[in-house]
């Protein structure tokens, strides 16, 4: 998997995506990152105030990572329609 994510609801939409597709429930995840369920809820929304530290644990229970690249040509309009 290689997806791309460029605003806090785009992080939100794939932390929320790859959680379902592992049958996970936001209170699940939260467990195993040592969070509230409300905290995974906002992360999934975009707020933008969630914590660098916060998400990187999120990921990381998902067995995710966080990945700097070069920006690529496509607006952010083109990429949340993939979503």
């Amino acid at each position: 998997m290689n997806d791309l994510a460029r605003t806090p609801g785009q992080i939100g939409n794939l932390v929320r995506r790859i959680r379902k597709g592992r049958r996970l429930t936001q209170a699940q995840l939260g467990e195993k990152v040592g969070l509230r369920q409300e905290t995974i809820s906002l992360i999934e929304t975009g707020n933008p105030a969630a914590r660098m530290d916060t998400i990187l644990a999120v990921l990381a229970a998902l067995d995710l990572e966080f990945r700097i690249a070069k920006r690529s040509r496509g607006g952010a309009e083109e990429i949340e329609a993939i979503f």
